[in-house]
């Protein structure tokens, strides 16, 4: 998947803002406050409404309050979403489009539409579109459709106007179209790594991709051990580069069931367990199993992947970081490391700034006084500290 453009109304601090252009390595600055978390949590969003339902998703992100605390501040009219994508480079320009509003003090989906367009002329074929329940679907698959005409549609009601037509319809495989963005979304990956849930031991099981929190640490190294040794290994590789002293890593089951992660040092005989280990290497170890998943996501968001990491690391991970996305899984960076800025290409930045109340996205490469250091050989990290990056400087 290849995100084009995110825009955004009404959504927590971003009354009405657009990222166009999306690289496949977005790296988000500015100062405290100003909308980094809150944009990356859009992608948790949605997740959340598909997995679960709008009104749950709204309560994880807004609290007891759910709609009236994720819309905007002083602002009328639905929360709105709208994503535009490509399965492949050579694929249709997909447009999802996610309005959500109130109705009798409960949240509704009050408009969602599914739509794919065909070249640069014409108006975009509709393979989706409800309102508060009601609503079309297509049961063509959309790489067989030469005309509009063909197009086949019918008539569905869901079970609850809260609910997403992409996830009641997702279960049908006669509407192609949004099984295929429901399956999509389901398959995003916004971590919010705890360093503290990764180091106990673990009941036997299995895990073949590092969850949210990464509780399954363990298990994940246990599975890449045993079903993808060459990738074990060069993760192995590169954390013994980066930690000083660690030898290798790897999962051992006990008798009582439960899956212990050790780390060896080569200066003992005996190897140590997680909870005996650094933040830092436990961080840079999950980050290294997540960017080296032999079936990367289709899209990653990470923030502040700098903390408890030494600084000279950081250039390195940015390069991982930039090679999964290369891979096919575009990634989404939050960050306040002038280090790890230094790492990232002009295109890949974009910052966000309060004016009046409210954030605004900027884009570096869209800044002449930006493009004329970077031109000279200057890194973005040091133009960042410096204050060029105007209402946004490092905290």
């Amino acid at each position: 998947m290849k995100l084009e453009s995110l825009a955004l109304k009404n959504f927590k601090a971003f009354k009405c803002a657009e990222l166009k252009q999306i690289p496949r390595l977005c790296v988000l600055v500015g100062a405290n406050g100003t909308g980094k978390s809150t944009l990356l949590s859009v992608f948790g969003f949605l997740k959340d409404a598909l997995t679960d339902d709008v009104p749950i998703a709204l309560t994880r992100l807004g609290g007891s309050r759910g709609f009236q605390e994720v819309r905007s501040r002083n602002a009328d009219g639905p929360i709105e979403i709208e994503i535009k994508f490509r399965q492949q480079d050579a694929s249709p320009l997909i447009t999802y489009t996610l309005a959500i509003d109130e109705d009798d003090g409960r949240p509704v989906v009050a408009r969602e539409v599914l739509k794919y367009r065909r070249g640069s002329r014409g108006q975009p074929w509709h393979f989706l579109d409800f309102e508060k329940g009601r609503g079309t679907a297509v049961t063509n698959e959309p790489e067989k459709v030469q005309s509009e005409n063909e197009l086949n549609r019918e008539d569905q009601a869901l079970k609850s106007p809260d609910t997403l037509a992409i996830k009641g319809l997702a279960q049908f495989k006669k509407f192609p179209a949004a099984m295929a963005l429901g399956e999509l979304i389901s398959s995003w990956h916004i971590s919010d790594f705890h360093i503290q849930r990764a180091r106990p031991e673990q009941e036997a099981g299995h895990a073949e991709h590092l969850s949210k929190e990464g509780e399954n640490l363990a298990l994940v190294t246990e599975f890449l051990y045993k079903c993808h040794r060459d990738v074990f290994d060069k993760i192995i590789d590169r954390l013994k580069h980066r930690v000083p002293g660690i030898t290798h890593v790897d999962a051992k089951t006990t008798e009582e069931g439960r899956v212990l992660l050790r780390f060896q040092d080569g200066a003992f005989t005996d190897p140590f367990l997680a909870r005996h280990v650094s933040d830092g290497t436990i961080k840079m170890l999950a980050y290294l199993i997540l960017l080296y998943d032999p079936r990367p996501h289709p899209l990653l968001c990470v923030e502040e992947p700098e903390n408890q990491l030494y600084p000279s690391l950081l250039t390195e991970l940015a390069e991982e970081f930039r090679a999964y996305a290369d891979r096919g899984g575009q990634v989404f960076i939050s960050t306040h490391s002038p280090d790890f800025l230094n790492a990232c290409k002009l295109e890949e930045v974009f910052w966000l700034v309060k004016e009046d109340g409210y954030t605004v996205v900027k884009r570096a490469s869209d800044d002449a006084q930006i493009v004329k250091y970077m031109e000279n050989g200057d890194k973005l990290g040091y133009l960042w500290k410096q204050g060029f990056f105007e209402g946004a400087a490092p905290q």
